[in-house]
């Protein structure tokens, strides 16, 4: 029996009967959702938060919704009310009186930040706490040092700060650190709010803040006095581990080491160095915490015949009795940012006034945040700044 052949149509024929395949949705690309960022402030009191709603007002943000509070028994707990998964997020923490704790905050923010799957955690800490522990004295330790440990530690991957009190504190840091200056938005304050600040001098309360103030006195094409021969221990006068173990008396010696006789320091009398007779005298600092020294700076200063006396810095602590300590002073006026809430020691004192720096700190949440450069930010900023 002959075989029937099926016949089959043409190649192109056959491709034009077949049913369409199915194709498989797109899906979404993963880094779509990590283009966002979020603020959120380390502390919930009202004073603390000021800060926080003045960056992300200028930012056209919300403020980031999480709770942080104390248990009964002193414990910090901290929850975040949002997801933050994939995202940069910039952490607020203001630094009010109660230092350990707020350090916790941001400690427990930053973990739990970390666990929620956050991209980026950058810390805005505008006062960096333990700064002026950042040498070693006797057997003590260096704290700045353990606390930045502890930050990179917790989850911390950048910090925006101002002014530290030692520019190598940067060192101690694993990550970057954005160490900004105040002095463009201090040196406004002094062109714009000071009646005849030509006729001003640039004063250093000790040799110490001398590179700071010459800083200032150059931009402002102004004079500059330093005060030196304080009565009271600087910081640099403090012994350090080079001074242990303490001498002993009638301590063995080795017969064949003669080491030179060291003198002891001596302060010689109080001195202002410059010309501040007739002038406007403002003196310059990185921060203000216990005003003796500024207070005894400001009666040496009216005793050579300035007639007007500022005092500026960055930080304005302002702890103990500050206040009261500056309004029975000779100083005229304190001016400070809000890198320290001070709202109380501001109603006690009304010489205290104080500069926003909300400005610096949104642009360079933004900056940081677009991947642009910071250069901007220190533009005409000297090193000694």
């Amino acid at each position: 029996m002959p075989r029937k052949l099926l016949l089959l149509p043409p190649l192109s024929a056959r491709s034009a009967f077949r049913a369409p395949r199915a194709r498989p949705a797109l899906l979404p690309a993963m880094n779509a959702a990590r283009t966002g960022y979020r603020v959120f402030s380390a502390n919930s009191t009202a004073a603390c938060t000021e800060l926080a709603k003045r960056i992300t007002e200028r930012l056209g943000a919300e403020l980031g919704k999480s709770v942080v509070y104390q248990e009964t028994n002193g414990e910090t707990r901290v929850e975040i009310k949002e997801s933050v998964r994939g995202q940069d997020i910039f952490i607020i923490q203001t630094i009010p009186r109660d230092v350990n704790t707020a350090v916790m905050e941001l400690l427990i923010m930053a973990y739990a930040l970390k666990t929620s799957c956050a991209r980026n955690i950058i810390g805005v800490i505008p006062y960096f706490p333990y700064s002026k522990q950042s040498k070693m004295r006797k057997r003590g330790s260096i704290v700045c040092k353990l606390l930045a440990s502890m930050l990179a530690k917790a989850g911390l991957t950048h910090i925006i700060t101002m002014d530290l009190h030692q520019k190598e504190i940067q060192g101690f840091f694993s990550f970057p650190v954005d160490n900004l200056r105040a002095s463009p938005f201090l040196l406004q304050y002094i062109q714009e709010e000071i009646p005849n600040y030509r006729n001003a001098v640039i004063v250093a309360k000790s040799p110490d803040a001398a590179k700071r103030a010459q800083s200032y006195a150059e931009r402002l094409r102004l004079g500059l006095a330093v005060i030196h021969g304080e009565a009271q221990c600087t910081e640099l006068d403090m012994d350090d581990g080079r001074h242990s173990p303490p001498m002993v008396k009638n301590a063995t010696v080795h017969p064949g080491l003669e080491l030179p006789l060291m003198m002891a320091k001596e302060k010689p009398p109080i001195t202002v160095v410059g010309d501040v007779g007739g002038r406007i005298a403002i003196i310059v600092d990185d921060i203000i915490d216990d005003v003796e020294s500024f207070v005894a700076a400001a009666e040496i200063l009216k005793e050579r015949g300035a007639y007007k006396i500022y005092v500026m810095a960055t930080h304005g602590i302002l702890s103990a009795e500050a206040p009261r300590l500056i309004e029975e002073s000779s100083i005229d006026e304190v001016v400070v940012t809000n890198t320290v809430p001070h709202e109380v020691q501001k109603l006690q004192c009304p010489k205290i006034k104080t500069v926003d720096i909300s400005l610096i700190l949104s642009e360079a949440i933004r900056r940081i945040h677009n991947g642009e450069s910071m250069a901007y930010l220190f533009r005409n900023i000297t090193v000694d700044d």
